[in-house]
C-alpha cells in the first residue's frame, strides 16, 4: 500500500543532493530532479512538496518537454490561479498542439476543453452554462436521484460480503449520475463510467490506456448523437436544457461548442469523486476513530466534507503559461514559460493549515485550493460534494464494519496531476438489499439544514447575565428531532447569525430551550438576543445540527466552562433518564454566574462538582480524569484554554480516545464581518442583461439579491476568497470585501464578489 503520509528519508535525501547542484537562470533555481510524476512524488506526495517549500518553494524543473516552474506555497498557487492576464490558461499562450491545463501537454489534436482552455472574457459564456446547470440549488434537485443510485448500486453487492469498492461503488455511482443527469441511456452508463477512471489511472502508452481512450472515443460519438437527437427531440435532461440556452448576442451555441462544455462535465464530473470518495473511505479504515465519529454524528461530514477535500483533494496539480516577464514569490519568471500550479501543495502549506498531514473535521477548510480559486473554479463542486456526502453515507449506514485489504489497495500510477486509488479490496458484513426505500444522506442526520420561524415562549434570567430562552415552532408544528450535543443557529435581527446548544429535554417536540450568556467583550450577537428577547417575539432559525453527540458508555466524565455548561445539562439530563450515572465538574467564574447549577444537581444518577473559581480557584482537571475509569467517556465543553488543558492531559494520561470536545468560543474576524451589518447602508442593483432592478436593504446581501432574480448564478463559499462569484461591474463603485481581489484589482472597480461585497453608490449595474 502506498503510504502517503511516510516519512521519505531516501526522498529528503535525494533532494538535499539536488540542492547542492543548483544552476541559476534568471536568478531562480534548478532542479534536475524535480518532477511531479515522479515515483518519489506517487509514493510521499506531502513529503516530497514538503521537502521543496522548505528548501526553494518556487524554482525550476528540468522535466518534460521544455520544462517548467513550480510552487509550493498557497500565497503563489492563489496568485497564478487568480492572475488570468498574468497567467493563461489557453494551448496558444504556450504555442501548444494538446491540452494546455496540465503538465506534459496533453494528446495533440484533442478537442480545446471550452471554457477551461479559455481566458477571460471568452470563458464567460460557456462558464455561465456549466453554472446554470451545477448551481448550488440546480444540484439540490439531483440529490433524491443521487440517493436513489446510490441504493441501487450498494444493492448490487451488499450480500456479497466483499467487493472492490472502487469497481462497485465508487466509479459506478459518479458514473451513473453524471450520465443520467446528462442525458444517456442506461445502457452506456458502464461503457463510459469505467474508460474515464482508466484514463487518469493507466499508464500512459499500455494497453489500458489504449482501452480507455477507445471507450472514451465512443463516448464523444454518443454525445454528438445525443446532441443531435435532441435538437429534434427535447427530453428532461441537461443536454435539452443546454440547447435552449443562448449567447449574450441571442445566437445559438453549436454542436461543437456544446459538445465540449458537456464532455468538461462528464470527465470532470465522475473520476474526480470516484478518487476522493476512496481515498476518505482508505482513511477511515485508517482511522477507526474517526470513522465512528461520523457514525455517531452524520452532522460532521457536512462540515467536514472539506476537509476531506483539502487532504485528499484528487486534481493534485494543473498548469498555467505565462503571457508577461513577471514575478512569482520574488523569483523572475520570464513570458512563454510553463507552470505548475498544483493545488495539493497548497492545501498542505502549513503557514495556511496547521498539521496539514492531519485530517481534523473540526477545521475550517474551506479555504482549500482543490476546486481552483476564481474564473476557472471547479463549477461541479456542488455535485461533487453530493455524490461524495451519499456514498459516505451509504458505506457507514449500510456496512459500517467494513475493513480495506491494505495489502492489496493499489493507488494511481501517477499522483503527478491527480490522486486515488484505482483497487480498495474490501470486506464487511453482508447486509439485505433495500430496494425503493432510499435513506437519502441530507435526511440521515437526524437534522434540518431548511430555515424556519419560532416564537420565543419564555425568557428567563437563570445566572448573572445569563438567560434561558424558549421557543416553539411559529406554525404551531412539531420541531425536528434532536438529541444531547446538538446546536440551533439562531439569525438575528441584524442579520447576525449565531449558535446556541440546545439545553432542554430532546424527547419535547413542542419547545426548544438554549441557554445564552451576554459577553461584554462579544462581537454583538448576545447582547443583542438579550435585548430582544421578549415574549412573542419571532426569530427565524436552521437546525438542528449535532456536532458533539453523546457516545454509549459505560460511565461519563462531563467537564463545563461558563456558558459551556449548555450541552453538558442536556447530556446529563439524558444520561440519568436512562438510569446512567456521570460526574458532572463545572467551573465558573462565581456562583452567582454558574447558569443551571441547581438543574445539574437535582438530576439522579449525576454526581455534579461546583467549582466557583473566586471560591476555589480553577477545577482539578487532571484529578477527574485520573479518577474516572478506563472505558468512561470524557466530554468537555467550554473555553480554549479548558480544552487545550484536558487534550494535553489526556494525551498525557492515555485517555486521548475517550475525550469528546465543543469550542464555544467566537469565530474568526471573517465569519463576524461577514454577519455583521454594521457600515451597511441600502442601495439597489441592476441586472443590466436581465432587466431587472432589485433593492438590496441593509441586512441582505447582495447575492441573496441576485439570487432572488438570477438563482443559477456561480457560488459557492459564501465567504469572500474562492472566486466563483465574482460578477463585472458595468456601473456604480463597489464596496470591496472580499480576499480574492487585489488593491489594484479593486481600484479598478471593474468587477465584484456579489457574497460579501456592496455598493459604495447609490446603485450598482451589474452584467447579469
Amino acid at each position: 500500500m502506498q503510504d502517503v503520509d511516510s516519512p521519505c528519508e531516501t526522498l529528503l535525501v535525494s533532494i538535499e543532493s539536488s540542492l547542492t547542484r543548483t544552476v541559476m537562470r534568471t536568478g531562480m533555481s534548478t532542479y534536475e530532479n524535480f518532477d511531479h510524476h515522479s515515483p518519489e512524488c506517487r509514493d510521499d506526495i506531502v513529503g516530497y512538496y514538503e521537502a521543496f517549500r522548505e528548501k526553494c518553494p518556487v524554482g525550476r524543473s528540468t522535466a518534460h518537454e521544455n520544462g517548467y516552474v513550480y510552487l509550493t506555497r498557497y500565497a503563489d498557487v492563489f496568485h497564478v490561479a487568480r492572475n488570468d492576464a498574468l497567467f493563461s490558461s489557453t494551448r496558444a499562450a504556450g504555442g501548444l498542439e494538446g491540452t494546455a491545463i496540465v503538465i506534459p501537454s496533453g494528446p495533440f489534436g484533442g478537442n480545446m476543453q471550452y471554457p477551461l482552455e479559455m481566458d477571460p472574457p471568452d470563458n464567460v459564456e460557456y462558464r455561465r452554462l456549466l453554472d446554470l446547470i451545477l448551481s448550488p440549488a440546480a444540484v439540490d434537485e439531483l440529490r433524491p436521484m443521487i440517493a436513489r443510485h446510490a441504493s441501487r448500486i450498494v444493492d448490487e453487492f451488499i450480500e456479497s460480503g466483499s467487493a472492490d469498492l472502487v469497481e462497485v461503488l465508487t466509479n459506478p455511482l459518479p458514473s451513473a449520475v453524471t450520465l443520467d443527469w446528462i442525458g444517456f441511456p442506461e445502457e452506456d452508463w458502464k461503457r463510459i463510467g469505467r474508460p474515464i477512471h482508466d484514463v487518469f489511472t493507466s499508464e500512459p502508452g499500455s494497453e489500458r490506456a489504449q482501452r480507455a481512450y477507445e471507450g472514451m472515443a465512443y463516448m464523444e460519438k454518443r454525445l454528438a448523437e445525443l446532441i443531435t437527437e435532441r435538437r429534434a427531440h427535447p427530453q428532461d435532461d441537461v443536454i435539452s436544457r443546454l440547447l435552449e440556452e443562448r449567447k449574450a448576442d441571442g445566437s445559438e451555441f453549436t454542436d461543437a461548442e456544446l459538445f465540449s462544455v458537456i464532455g468538461i462535465a462528464i470527465t470532470g464530473g465522475v473520476d474526480t469523486t470516484t478518487s476522493l470518495t476512496g481515498s476518505v473511505l482508505v482513511h477511515l479504515d485508517e482511522h477507526p476513530e474517526m470513522r465512528q465519529q461520523l457514525i455517531d454524528a452524520p452532522d460532521l461530514l457536512i462540515d467536514g466534507t472539506d476537509e476531506f477535500l483539502r487532504r485528499y483533494g484528487s486534481v493534485t496539480a494543473m498548469s498555467r503559461t505565462t503571457t508577461t516577464d513577471t514575478e512569482i514569490g520574488g523569483c523572475p519568471v520570464s513570458a512563454g514559460e510553463r507552470v505548475l500550479v498544483p493545488w495539493f501543495a497548497a492545501n498542505h502549506d502549513p503557514e495556511v493549515f496547521s498539521e496539514p498531514h492531519e485530517v481534523r473535521l473540526d477545521r475550517d477548510a474551506s479555504r482549500h485550493l482543490t476546486f481552483g480559486v476564481g474564473t476557472h473554479r471547479c463549477p461541479g463542486a456542488h455535485l461533487a460534494r453530493a455524490m461524495f456526502q451519499e456514498m459516505i453515507h451509504q458505506v457507514l449506514t449500510r456496512m459500517p464494519d467494513y475493513k480495506v485489504d491494505t495489502e492489496n489497495v493499489v493507488g494511481y500510477a501517477s499522483r503527478g496531476n491527480h490522486m486515488g486509488w484505482d483497487v480498495i479490496p474490501a470486506t464487511f458484513t453482508p447486509g439485505p438489499r433495500v430496494g425503493d426505500q432510499v435513506d437519502q444522506f441530507t435526511s440521515a442526520s437526524g437534522g434540518s439544514n431548511e430555515t424556519y420561524d419560532v416564537v420565543l415562549d419564555a425568557v428567563d434570567l437563570v445566572a448573572e447575565d445569563v438567560v434561558a430562552v424558549t421557543v416553539r415552532a411559529a406554525d404551531g408544528g412539531v420541531l425536528p428531532a434532536w438529541e444531547p450535543g446538538a446546536h440551533l443557529e439562531v439569525r438575528l435581527p441584524s442579520g447576525r447569525l449565531r449558535q446556541y446548544s440546545l439545553c432542554g429535554v430532546p424527547d419535547d417536540g413542542a419547545s426548544y430551550r438554549i441557554g445564552v450568556l451576554r459577553e461584554a467583550e462579544g462581537r454583538g450577537g448576545s447582547a443583542e438576543l438579550h435585548e430582544i428577547a421578549v415574549a412573542g417575539r419571532e426569530l427565524t432559525v436552521r437546525g438542528p445540527r449535532n456536532h458533539f453527540p453523546l457516545v454509549a458508555a459505560d460511565d461519563y466524565l462531563l467537564v463545563a466552562g461558563g456558558i459551556g455548561v449548555t450541552p453538558i445539562l442536556a447530556m446529563a439530563r439524558s444520561i440519568s433518564a436512562r438510569g446512567g450515572t456521570a460526574r458532572v465538574v463545572y467551573g465558573g467564574r462565581s456562583r452567582a454566574t454558574m447558569a443551571f447549577a441547581d438543574e445539574l444537581s437535582a438530576l439522579p444518577g449525576i454526581r455534579v462538582d461546583l467549582v466557583p473559581q473566586d471560591e476555589h480557584g480553577f477545577p482539578d482537571l487532571k484529578g477527574a480524569i485520573e479518577a474516572s475509569a478506563a472505558g468512561t467517556a470524557i466530554y468537555c465543553c467550554g473555553p480554549g484554554g479548558m480544552i487545550a488543558e484536558m487534550q494535553r492531559l489526556c494525551e498525557e494520561l492515555g485517555r486521548r480516545a475517550d475525550l469528546h470536545v465543543e469550542r464555544f468560543a467566537a469565530s474568526d474576524e471573517m465569519e463576524a464581518r461577514l454577519t455583521s451589518t454594521e457600515g451597511n447602508t441600502p442601495f439597489q442593483v441592476e441586472l443590466a442583461r436581465t432587466g431587472v432592478t432589485v433593492d438590496v436593504p441593509v441586512d441582505k446581501r447582495l447575492i441573496e439579491a441576485v439570487r432572488e432574480v438570477v438563482p443559477g448564478i456561480a457560488y459557492d463559499c459564501e465567504k469572500g476568497f474562492c472566486g466563483s462569484c465574482e460578477t463585472r461591474v458595468l456601473e456604480g463603485t463597489p464596496d470591496h470585501r472580499d480576499e480574492v481581489l487585489s488593491e489594484a484589482e479593486q481600484a479598478t472597480g471593474r468587477s465584484i464578489m456579489i457574497c460579501v461585497s456592496r455598493s459604495c453608490t447609490p446603485k450598482l449595474v451589474l452584467d447579469l
